[in-house]
C-alpha cells in the first residue's frame, strides 16, 4: 500500500478553533483604530467622505493636464484604496485634500559627448493639505516632489509626457502613504 501526501485546508491542518480564534483575532486587532486595508492605509472611523478639489497648478509647464491628472491619481488612491466616498462639495466633506503645483522643470540630467542632453529630467513639486473638517484639524500640510528621466533625442515631447505621468504618480503616491500612516 503507497501512502498518499494529503494537503490540507489550514482549518484541518490547525483545528477549526485554533484557525478560527487566529482569523478572528486578526481582524479585530485591524478594526481597533479605524478602517485598515492591505495598503497599509487607515482611516479614522468618524471620517467618512473626502473633498479633492482640482489640484492648483502654477507651474506654467508645458503638459497642460497636470492639476486634471493629479486630482485623478490621488481620487484613485483615497477613494478606491480606502473606505471613503467622494464629496464635490468640501462643505458637506469630513476631510478635504488639497493640492497646489508649485514647480514644473525639464532640466538636463546627463550630457554626452556632442555636449547635448543624453536625458533630461522631469521634476514636480506639489504642496499638500489634508485637513479634517470634522475635528478642525490640520492631519497633513507638506511638500512633495518627485522627478522621472526621459531621452529628448529619441523620446521628445512624448518622453517629457511619459515622465511628468510617472513624477505625478510618485507624488500621489507619497502624499497618500504620508495622509493615511500617521493614524
Amino acid at each position: 500500500m503507497r501512502g498518499r501526501i494529503r494537503h490540507g485546508l489550514p482549518g484541518e491542518l490547525f483545528g477549526r478553533g485554533i484557525f478560527t480564534s487566529l482569523v478572528l483575532s486578526l481582524f479585530l486587532a485591524l478594526g481597533g483604530c479605524g478602517y485598515y486595508s492591505f495598503t497599509g492605509a487607515t482611516i479614522p472611523a468618524h471620517l467618512n467622505q473626502i473633498s479633492i478639489p482640482l489640484a492648483e497648478d502654477n507651474s506654467a509647464g508645458p503638459v497642460t493636464t497636470l492639476g486634471d491628472d493629479l486630482t485623478r491619481l490621488l481620487i484613485e488612491r483615497f477613494v478606491g484604496q480606502t473606505r471613503l466616498s467622494l464629496q464635490p462639495d468640501e462643505e458637506e466633506s469630513d476631510v478635504v485634500l488639497t493640492t497646489r503645483i508649485d514647480r514644473y522643470s525639464n532640466d538636463p540630467a546627463a550630457v554626452s559627448a556632442q555636449e547635448r542632453a543624453a536625458l533630461n529630467r522631469v521634476t514636480i513639486v506639489v504642496h499638500a493639505r489634508y485637513f479634517d473638517r470634522s475635528r478642525n484639524e490640520e492631519i497633513l500640510q507638506r511638500t512633495f516632489s518627485s522627478f522621472a528621466e526621459y531621452d529628448p533625442a529619441t523620446d521628445g515631447f512624448e518622453g517629457e509626457l511619459a515622465a511628468a505621468r510617472v513624477a505625478l504618480t510618485n507624488i500621489a503616491d507619497d502624499i497618500f502613504t504620508a495622509a493615511t500612516s500617521d493614524w
